[in-house]
């Protein structure tokens, strides 16, 4: 008799020597062997016992119901009307085609000389004369009232984009100017290619990911959806960015985990971890945007929302972006150390919560080192034309790094990276703890099925008697 066996009242010989017997079939071993891994190796996470269940559903239905509660409050019904400014990327569009192309003499076509360049040793500042042959472009418009009108642009040599004939453009559409300057090419037309990646991507995680690459999709649009319909016109109305991205970020967390990962303990101890890790970037952030005077205000996009809405506070506008960037490695980095606890558990059933903790970290610094190394890369390779302009200026590296366009990115590498380096400890440790946990409620022995065993055992001796 193991020590998880019940007590008999009364020694019952001929009742537990037909249940040894018949727990020593081999018929009865390859079932319970079959069931047991497949229940855990291959099935969903193992349940945890009603008491923790009970203590994960007080952390999180209460944040769940707040999270609703939120959006609710903070719907905004849609962006806001206002008139286009016709700057920058706030002008009104129309599709456009490039009907033909033809080379001539720059002069000829009356082409303008390019801007003069910065003023150094051995140049006087004035035009330099376009050199080569210029492009005359006839583009079409195809959409609006003004459909199948035609107009001409000069492409120069030192132009960075030229056109085909055929291809199609996005063209700026400026109603009150003279009719012969209403329209120009504002951009080319990117929706086959761009259409057609996303088709490979979604059929790679199909694929591969088969029904849980599905969910991961289906997740996917709906977190792009919240952040359309929700994030940034709710910002945009002049509710607070941060308390939008909290609550907006919180959401897409809720959904995206559970709806690929299954709505079970190991997912809700990575919400948890998640969390937790979203607080200490928020609380950092915060800390150090203002501490180090950030405003946010650095660039070209930022200052026309700036001038659009002057409603909008611009510096909560960055703390929100950086809690919003940060969600999705995070994300991933909890639910791995998550599942690394619970596999770790299965491997060794008989392992303590403090060699649970010890061997997720082991893997959890490897993640660590990969993760903040991709996460620095990832900015850096964002920033890369402005870290080139400063590499070739006259400043220090120091004058460099605290000035505000490049301390911006610096706080918010930083501190994004705080946060993950933090979830792995966090995560991993409420794992172990959860994991501990339910298995001493569900086996107390030697082995992981003494106790079901043992009911099972009850259970003929009570339908015997």
């Amino acid at each position: 008799m193991t020590s998880t066996d019940p007590v008999p009242r009364a020694p019952q010989p001929p009742a537990h020597a037909p249940a040894h017997a018949h727990d020593r079939s081999p018929g009865h071993a390859h079932g319970h062997a079959h069931g047991h891994s497949h229940a855990h190796a291959h099935g969903p996470a193992a349940p945890v016992s009603t008491h923790l269940r009970k203590v994960i559903a007080a952390v999180l239905i209460p944040f769940a119901v707040a999270v609703v509660t939120g959006l609710v409050v903070l719907w905004p019904g849609g962006a806001p009307p206002h008139q286009h400014s016709g700057v920058g990327l706030d002008q009104q569009t129309r599709a456009g085609r490039v009907v033909s192309v033809q080379r001539a003499d720059c002069a000829a076509l009356g082409a303008q000389p390019a801007a003069p360049p910065p003023s150094g040793p051995g140049q006087n500042g004035q035009n330099a004369p376009v050199q080569g042959p210029c492009e005359k472009t006839t583009v079409e418009v195809a959409s609006g009232p003004d459909q199948g009108r035609t107009f001409t642009e000069i492409v120069q040599p030192s132009a960075s984009r030229h056109y085909t004939t055929g291809q199609k453009v996005v063209l700026a559409y400026a109603p009150k100017a003279p009719e012969n300057l209403r329209y120009s090419v504002m951009d080319v037309d990117r929706k086959l290619p761009m259409g057609l990646l996303a088709g490979v991507f979604a059929l790679a995680v199909v694929a591969i990911g088969r029904l849980r690459g599905v969910f991961a999709l289906v997740a996917l649009v709906l977190s792009f959806g919240l952040l359309t319909m929700f994030i940034l016109p709710a910002i945009l109305q002049g509710s607070d960015p941060l308390l939008v991205a909290v609550i907006g970020g919180s959401a897409i967390m809720l959904m995206a985990l559970y709806m690929c990962h299954g709505l079970n303990a190991r997912t809700s101890v990575a919400v948890l971890g998640t969390l937790s890790s979203l607080m200490v970037i928020g609380l950092l952030g915060s800390l150090f945007i203002g501490w180090a005077h950030l405003t946010g205000d650095t660039d070209d996009q930022t200052g026309l929302v700036h001038t659009l809405y002057p409603h909008i506070e611009i510096r909560g506008l960055l703390l929100a972006g950086i809690i919003i960037g940060s969600l999705g490695v995070l994300d991933d980095v909890t639910v791995t150390q998550t599942s690394a606890v619970w596999e770790l558990k299965e491997a060794d059933p008989s392992a303590s919560w403090r060699k649970l903790y010890g061997s997720a970290m082991r893997i959890g610094r490897d993640h660590i080192a990969s993760v903040v190394n991709t996460l620095v890369m990832a900015y850096a390779g964002a920033s890369l034309p402005l870290l080139l302009l400063f590499s070739i200026a006259d400043s220090g590296v120091s004058t460099v790094a605290t000035s505000e366009v490049v301390a911006e990115e610096i706080v918010r590498t930083l501190v994004g990276s705080i946060g993950l380096v933090l979830s792995v400890p966090v995560t991993t440790a409420l794992a172990a703890l959860v994991v501990s946990a339910d298995r001493h409620t569900v086996s107390t022995g030697r082995h992981p099925g003494a106790r079901g065993r043992a009911r099972a055992r009850g259970g003929r001796r009570r339908r015997a008697g």
